[in-house]
């Protein structure tokens, strides 16, 4: 009697503790996916950095295949928030590019690369991955909610690397071969050729500008309106923010800020 009275209390308590929000929680990504997508980067990581060299994850689309990765082990809401909010858009324009690229009436010329015959099959395959990643990054907001810092977080790192592939990294040249030139297009869509249409720091400018207000910032919206909400970091249940929040944890007059 004793024994099952002690296993029945024990398994009171432990049910206690998940319904306080104490246990382990399920997993909201499942693990095929996980295992897949660190398989895809297990090859493309060290190929980009063979072919293209590490200044080539200085492109928004790298840097968000890479965040994606933490992001889905995490399961952070807040990592696959900042990369939706920041390439949906210029990954589905990248998708549509492509397509009139091999239908013969290229729109933008960014997908140029993909057909160039100079370039290996094995190259242009890994970086079909423009044209996914969008749909998986919408997966998993829809899994994980949306984080609305995400708009802030990405405008804020998009604007560090635009100055940095500005100031920094080497402009369009004529025969750039594997080299990254013109990251991010800080000069212009070509990356043989700098655009003659504004003058360079104009073009630049204008990117500053449009990238976190006329792109991200619609996109944010659009995921607000669409997405669950992402849950609070901490429960006000579990006991760290019990902790934090009640009165003997603050002094008077000092609160969170």
């Amino acid at each position: 009697m004793g024994l099952s009275g002690g296993s029945a209390g024990s398994a009171a308590a432990d049910t206690s503790l998940i319904g306080r929000g104490r246990g382990p929680a399920p997993s909201r990504i499942p693990l095929s996916l996980k295992l897949a997508y660190s398989a895809f980067m297990a090859v493309l990581l060290p190929v980009y950095l063979t072919h293209y060299g590490p200044t080539n994850f200085l492109y928004f689309c790298d840097i968000a295949l890479i965040l994606t990765l933490v992001g889905i082990w995490a399961e952070s809401a807040l990592l696959v928030s900042i990369c939706a909010a920041g390439i949906l858009a210029p990954q589905l324009l990248w998708a549509v590019d492509f397509l009139a690229q091999a239908a013969g009436t290229p729109l933008t010329g960014m997908t140029a690369y993909m057909f160039n015959a100079e370039t290996s099959p094995f190259l242009r395959g890994l970086s079909l991955f423009h044209g996914w990643l969008p749909f998986l990054l919408v997966f998993l907001v829809w899994r994980l909610g949306y984080d609305r810092r995400a708009w802030g977080a990405w405008s804020a790192l998009a604007v560090i690397l635009l100055f940095v592939c500005f100031f920094l990294m080497p402009p369009p040249r004529p025969d750039p071969g594997l080299t990254p030139v013109n990251i991010n297009y800080v000069w212009g869509m070509s990356d043989t050729a700098a655009q003659t249409f504004l003058p360079a720091w104009a073009w630049f400018a204008g990117l500053v500008v449009a990238i976190p207000l006329l792109i991200s910032w619609p996109t944010h919206r659009l995921l607000i309106w669409l997405m669950p909400q992402a849950s609070a970091t901490l429960p006000v249940t579990s006991p760290v923010a019990s902790a934090l929040t009640s009165p003997s944890a603050s002094p008077a007059g000092s609160g969170p800020r």
